[in-house]
């Protein structure tokens, strides 16, 4: 039996769930790196569909992780929390046809600011977003030794000259640089303390749409619980400009202020925990291996040559500008005199902030 068009499941799709029948071809539009987004006009209405990754979601306990973010969907729109969530037909948001998984959006309008042209202002909106989900609730967790990242670089590089693909010399000239990364990062997770709180790790500059200045958080599959002070530090990196290798301290510095606005559990040696940043290094791995053909189509293939080129260069600029930022988060971040941080008592942050 010949295989369905995208258009085609798309089509049985928005029968099944009553959004009626499409009457125009579907739009691709810009969805992410991992799964595939298209915009869908009915007799009903306009929607957002998102065609969840056939190979991502063969993995191993996805579907548990899906289910966790859904839940704290619901409860981040029962918060306020201005987000885009996903439609829910039937009791289920996650919608299957013939083995493939989709979620449906209202279609928002509105557009991703330019990751060149991010305001300060932007910045610190995103920071209290941020904040605001961090503050819904927050506890002190027992010590759990932390996940490492665990690459062998060695091993990647030679299958790549196996292959003669083109990031392999990339890769090899810099090994050295990506062990270093991967040290840091490792040394930085073991570092945090042991705080977990409702949190949104994929909240970059991508992930919110600014509707008439107002701001609408998409892309939520990956709501789930986390330490704080790795979120705030990775996105507030990302925010200020570290994604398109080209930082500005005072964007941070805004993020970090609409973030403690909102939530402040008086952490602030945020420079000793600075190896998080490169966490780019599993964004690389995941990159690598769809380079050397664990994708589902040359297209996907050759995303990932491309994420690995960007990618690396991204750890290169990470490592030039490492000591500039750290020095800024020791001086820049509005101070506090405590001799601990106890999320359970903000008392200890409002009584003592300068």
């Amino acid at each position: 039996m010949k295989e369905k068009t995208a258009e085609e499941l798309v089509a049985e799709l928005m029968i099944k769930c009553g959004f009626g029948n499409v009457i125009c071809p579907i739009e691709p539009v810009s969805g992410g790196f991992m799964h595939r987004m298209y915009r869908v006009r009915t007799d009903h209405g306009i929607y957002a569909v998102k065609h969840l990754n056939p190979k991502i979601m063969a993995r191993e306990g996805v579907h548990d992780n899906f289910e966790r973010a859904e839940k704290i969907e619901y409860l981040l729109e029962k918060e306020n929390i201005p987000i885009v969530p996903s439609i829910t037909v039937n009791d289920h948001k996650m919608q299957e046809v013939e083995g493939n998984y989709y979620y449906l959006f209202n279609w928002q309008e509105g557009h991703i600011t330019d990751w060149n042209h991010i305001s300060n202002d932007e910045c610190k909106t995103a920071g209290n977003i941020l904040g605001r989900i961090h503050a819904i609730d927050p506890e002190n967790a027992a010590h759990q030794e932390p996940e490492l990242s665990n690459i062998n670089w060695h091993e990647y590089i030679h299958k790549a000259n196996e292959e003669k693909n083109e990031i392999a010399s990339l890769l090899a000239d810099n090994e050295k640089l990506l062990i270093y990364a991967e040290k840091e990062l490792n040394q930085a997770r073991a570092s945090l303390p042991d705080i977990i709180c409702v949190s949104n790790e994929d909240m970059d500059p991508k992930n919110i749409m600014w509707d008439n200045g107002n701001p609408w958080v998409i892309d939520l599959e990956c709501l789930d619980y986390g330490n704080p002070i790795s979120h705030v530090l990775q996105l507030a990196l990302q925010w200020s400009g570290i994604t398109t290798c080209n930082m500005d301290v005072e964007k941070m510095v805004a993020f970090f202020d609409g973030y403690l606005e909102a939530y402040d559990n008086c952490f602030r040696a945020y420079s000793s925990v600075f190896g998080l940043a490169y966490t780019w290094v599993e964004w690389l791995e995941y990159n690598i291996q769809r380079a050397l053909g664990t994708c589902t189509d040359e297209t996907e293939r050759q995303m990932g040559i491309s994420e690995v080129q960007n990618t690396v260069e991204r750890i290169k600029y990470i490592h030039t500008i490492e000591k500039e930022i750290k020095d800024a988060l020791d001086s820049r971040l509005h101070q506090i005199e405590a001799a601990r941080y106890d999320n359970h008592d903000e008392r200890i942050c409002s009584k003592v902030r300068k």
